[in-house]
């Protein structure tokens, strides 16, 4: 008789574990005491004054972990990472795991939680999940406050001459409200302010996000905030955050967040949790500050960005490895058989069925990440993340065709078994990082022109064949270029779901055109956003939001994150 076990709910498996006080976390790293600011007994702030005591001490290796193109059947990437992190420790490897911020606009969208799953979390997962230590809050004030700022100094006389029809600033708000996205503010009459036309991103969309994870320290911060463009005046010259004279304040708002969080696996590896910019429509990767400060105080340092290695993993190569000064040791590329199934045809409602043909068609988009990077030069590993629906065939299938092409595989199984269910993958790469050539290289030169980046980017990364620019985006290039600001990187806006701008083209498209629809320069983050498609920098909720499941106790204990 077949008996069905109930399996745990993420949530379950979480608020069943056995936490250790955060002070057994920092010692087990040597942190001293005097640099850490407990949040409750499970979260800590971490002193800047870590990174200046470490400054002589040799970085540990940093591990990329990426991913194919996401699918609503769910690659885990964010799992894997934590697993991976404790498979090292498993290993008796000084690992420390360093990760974003979950945003309240996807965890109550269509996440629900974002702290990895199963016996590979990041905890306490609800705290983490919802307001954690307020850092997304703040960069939510400091953005509003700067909103706040630039309209007093319209009413107030306006002595910048700035064009109220030319502020491209908006506001924002960390939640999924396309209500939102187009609004009209200062209306009701002459003490109400000037009326304008505004609109509101979702914060982990807002360039101070973009900043705060590319900052270096607090001075760096301040200075970024300075260079913000806000708009421009009658004269169509840049109007910024230094010519206002806010930046100040600004950081002040900034001060404590800008610290990162430290938190424990469920097997008490570190994780370090800071920052949370999506790779969609920003760069998709943790703080600067963290990844820098877990690099000082572990050997081994496991990260991720957002997606597949078309958005996150691009940018955290060809942006962050800028600003943090350290290139990574190898990379994970993480995949399901559900979601290759998916990218091969098959719909989320029939992913239960073994499915070879689609498999094998799927898999032509792990290829190309593949060859992504290895256009970067760094060595790899492909992690299968199994579920249990997958069949012995499926996982044969895929491990084959890697084998083949001898691509480094290892089958993962750590939402099952945690650090252990990750152990043929750690023991793989570090095997890659000992043995096989690294010979990182970013795939183009700042000083190059801008249609080169991108032509770069869309053609080696993407595949596309051709690149078309809107006459606005036309327009945009020449200016962003008579303001001096061509020499820098390109952050890509575009779907995470296609390697395509068009999310309906799943797998590997091929003879397609990349739509550059607008570009907006983000001078403090950097880099300049390049739109493609019809990304958009508000989400909107699905038709039932994870929010509809989610509740609490009479005891407070949280209901429904997954």
């Amino acid at each position: 008789m077949n008996v069905k076990v109930k399996v745990k709910s993420d949530i379950e498996i979480a608020q069943e574990a056995n936490m250790v006080p955060i002070m057994e976390i920092t010692n087990s790293i040597g942190i001293d005491p005097e640099d850490v600011e407990p949040y409750g007994h499970y979260k800590a702030k971490l002193s800047l004054d870590i990174l200046k005591k470490n400054a002589n001490t040799q970085d540990g290796k940093v591990i990329l972990v990426t991913a194919v193109n996401p699918t609503p059947a769910g690659e885990g990437k964010s799992t894997v990472t934590v697993g991976l992190g404790q498979a090292l420790s498993l290993l008796d490897k000084k690992a420390i795991i360093a990760m974003r911020e979950p945003s309240l606009g996807p965890t109550m969208g269509v996440k629900g939680g974002a702290t990895g799953g199963g016996y590979s979390q990041v905890i306490p997962m609800e705290d983490i999940n919802l307001h954690f230590t307020g850092d997304i809050h703040a960069i939510t004030t400091a953005n509003n406050a700067l909103s706040a700022m630039i309209d007093n100094h319209i009413y107030q006389g306006n002595e910048l001459q700035i064009d109220a029809r030319r502020v491209i600033w908006k506001r924002v708000v960390d939640l999924n409200d396309r209500a939102l996205r187009n609004v009209i503010i200062g209306l009701g009459g002459p003490i109400q302010g000037v009326p304008r036309e505004d609109g509101f991103d979702i914060t982990v969309a807002s360039e101070i996000m973009a900043i705060f994870c590319l900052a270096s320290d607090l001075q760096d911060l301040k200075q970024r905030l300075s260079r913000i463009v806000i708009g421009y005046n009658y004269k169509k010259e840049p109007v910024t955050v230094g010519h206002l004279g806010v930046e100040g304040s600004l950081a002040l708002l900034l001060k404590d967040a800008i610290k990162p969080n430290l938190v424990q696996t469920l097997e008490h590896t570190p994780a370090i949790i800071h920052g949370g910019p999506f790779a969609n429509i920003a760069h998709g990767c943790n703080s600067v500050i963290a990844t820098k400060m877990a690099a000082k105080l572990g050997d081994y340092v496991v990260t991720e960005a957002g997606f597949g290695a078309d958005l996150g993993a691009e940018k955290f190569l060809n942006i962050k490895t800028q600003a943090t000064g350290i290139d990574p040791s190898a990379v994970v590329i993480v995949a399901t058989i559900r979601a290759l199934k998916m990218h091969g045809g098959v719909s989320k409602q029939e992913l239960q069925k073994e499915d070879l043909s689609a498999l094998s068609l799927g898999l032509e988009n792990l290829q190309k990440h593949i060859e992504t990077i290895e256009e970067f030069g760094l060595p790899y590993v492909v992690a299968i993340n199994r579920f249990i629906t997958d069949t012995t065939d499926e996982v044969e299938t895929f491990t084959k065709w890697c084998e083949d092409r001898n691509y480094p595989v290892a089958l993962t199984e750590v939402w099952e078994k945690g650090g252990e269910g990750g152990l043929d993958l750690a023991k793989q790469l570090l095997k890659v990082i000992e043995t096989e050539n690294n010979n990182f290289s970013r795939l183009y030169q700042n000083d190059q022109l801008i249609e080169e980046k991108i032509r770069t980017i869309s053609t080696k990364v993407y595949g596309a064949t051709d690149v078309e620019f809107s006459s606005k985006a036309k327009r945009q290039i020449i200016e962003i270029e008579a303001n001096g600001w061509g020499n820098l990187p390109i952050c890509m806006a575009k779907t995470q779901y296609s390697l395509s701008d068009n999310p309906s083209l799943l797998g590997r498209p091929n003879d397609f055109t990349i739509s550059i629809r607008e570009l907006r320069p983000k001078i403090g983050a950097g880099f300049i956003v390049a739109l493609t498609g019809d990304v958009m920098t508000m989400p909107g909720l699905p038709k039932e939001p994870a929010a509809l499941i989610m509740d609490v106790d009479e005891n407070g204990k949280a209901l429904g994150l997954f």
